[in-house]
């Protein structure tokens, strides 16, 4: 039969009827039957482009590949035609190491059988005892072929990412600013964990430059919204890390402007864990990022301004409002109460109400009223609970801390506050509403201010209130005058008392 006829193309030898291949399993590997016996490669393998190109260019690890490709020789095999060791050959093969030492290369082309027509030419150069060689290539070039360069362009030009997948985490993550004081961090943190953890997926991928900076872009803002969550769920170290990661983001596409967000809300970490002067450092740090920019209107205001109040420079902290108010004017931003947590420039009345909460501080009172009056009808007209919260509490807290105390006015502003379904807490209004009840401390005798109290122990009670209670880290509020006391008590009808112990 014809097929009983056929012979290998390697050594000659008849093939046996049931071999399909084109060569004998002697000339690729060691026999089974006869296991002394020493593989070789066949000659076809000298006539194969690709093992000529790679063998002219020096890329024995490439070449060795490609000779086991086609042979299906084991490394083992060409270790013991070449009297290279089996680790020495994983090793070019993976390109972890060169094969340049002319006498080993002779050895190994010798060792393999290379016929003179398929071998690279050798030129040792130096002296002889330092084994040294360079790469001579006296043959035509390996060109690559136009399939090739057409393949490498759709590999260079293809992307994991489109415009409608970055529109779509565009506007999740608008969507969750907007909804931000409605529904709170708890809410929404999972929501935002989903959207960083999928732009993560997509960087791993391949993207033109342009997609790259926007997913780059769209990384550091969630980032930067776990970070303001954080912050505001009382999780002072993770907030630290988000914002250290949304910086590191911005940084490498040349984000000033998130970089200032950022740096602002890294300032309202620290003043809420009570480190005020480093509060005001990291504002420094955005400030100076871009002094004009819309963005240095929050660090001024909500950064340097407050921090500067806790730490009793009056001075310092009114020059920062007066920054800020300048830098509203000079920019147009909006008149009202924009999200807490937003990317967008401070509207002017936020930056009105911080600095209420800077004279809360500097125990101006006065001054915390007529920039309340001054934002009051934007407030009501908010949709911003939390907002409207925190201003009437700092009215709350002026009202005791003035030269005639009205307590009854400031204990049912603050019940106002708790009983309304503001939402979920978060740590600010529950530590200022704390502070409101350690103020009142020298009236517990009066029905308003237990009836607050008690309005409080209910309302922290809540879950997610408890868990912000023990976060409270700002500086106990500073006691009103004996005087001050007094004056409230004959409003009253009662005698002057002892003050009671501040609430923890």
């Amino acid at each position: 039969m014809a097929s009983e006829q056929r012979r290998c193309d390697g050594c000659g030898l008849r093939l046996s009827r049931y071999n399909t291949e084109t060569y004998c399993a002697t000339c690729s590997r060691v026999s089974a039957r006869d296991s002394a016996r020493q593989p070789c490669v066949p000659e076809r393998v000298w006539r194969d482009v690709e093992v000529k190109v790679l063998l002219a260019n020096w890329d024995f690890g490439a070449a060795f590949r490609r000779i086991r490709q086609i042979t299906h020789l084991r490394q083992e095999d060409l270790a013991s035609l070449t009297g290279l060791s089996q680790p020495y050959l994983s090793a070019l093969e993976s390109g972890t190491r060169r094969l340049t030492h002319v006498e080993k290369i002779g050895m190994v082309l010798r060792g393999l059988g290379v016929p003179a027509d398929a071998a690279p030419e050798l030129v040792a150069t130096g002296p002889a005892r330092l084994h040294t060689a360079t790469m001579a290539i006296a043959r035509e070039p390996a060109w690559e072929s136009p399939v090739e360069v057409a393949r490498r362009l759709h590999t260079v030009a293809s992307s994991n990412t489109d415009p409608s997948t970055l529109l779509v985490i565009q506007e999740t993550i608008g969507g969750v600013v907007e909804r931000y004081e409605a529904e709170g961090p708890y809410s929404l943190v999972g929501e935002v964990l989903e959207v960083r953890r999928y732009v993560g997926e997509l960087l791993e991928g391949r993207q033109l430059p342009r997609q790259r900076e926007a997913l780059f872009r769209l990384a550091s803002q969630a980032s930067a919204l776990l970070a303001y969550m954080a912050v505001n769920a009382g999780r002072e170290l993770l907030a630290e890390a988000y914002c250290a990661e949304a910086a590191e983001l911005a940084r490498h596409i040349d984000d000033r402007e998130l970089g200032m967000w950022i740096q602002g809300t890294r300032s309202l970490n620290a003043y809420y864990a009570g480190r005020f002067e480093e509060a005001a450092a990291f504002a420094d740090a955005g400030v100076a990022l871009d002094p004009g920019h819309p963005q240095a209107i929050r660090l001024q205001a909500n950064g340097r301004a407050r921090a500067l109040g806790k730490l009793g420079d009056a001075a310092g902290a009114e020059r920062a409002i007066e920054a800020a108010l300048d830098l509203s004017g000079q920019h147009n931003v909006p008149d009202g109460l924009t999200p807490c947590i937003s990317f967008a420039p401070y509207a002017l009345a936020r930056t009105l109400a911080n600095a209420a909460t800077v004279h809360v501080a500097l125990r101006t009172p006065h001054r915390v009223l007529g920039y309340a009056d001054e934002i009051d009808e934007r407030v009501r007209q908010s949709d911003s609970a939390w907002s409207r919260a925190l201003v009437r509490l700092d009215v709350a807290t002026a009202l005791l801390t003035s030269d005639r105390p009205d307590v009854e006015q400031a204990m049912a502003l603050g019940r106002e506050i708790l009983e309304a379904d503001g939402g979920a807490p978060i740590r600010s209004v529950v530590q200022r509403a704390g502070d409101l009840y350690a103020l009142a401390a020298p009236w517990r005798d009066l029905p308003t201010v237990r009836e607050y109290g008690e309005v409080l122990r209910v309302w922290q009670s809540a879950p997610q209130a408890r868990a912000l209670v023990g976060s409270a880290k700002l500086a106990r509020p500073v006691p009103p005058t004996r005087r001050a006391v007094d004056a409230a008590h004959s409003r009253f009808g009662t005698l002057p008392s002892q003050p009671a112990a501040e609430h923890d």
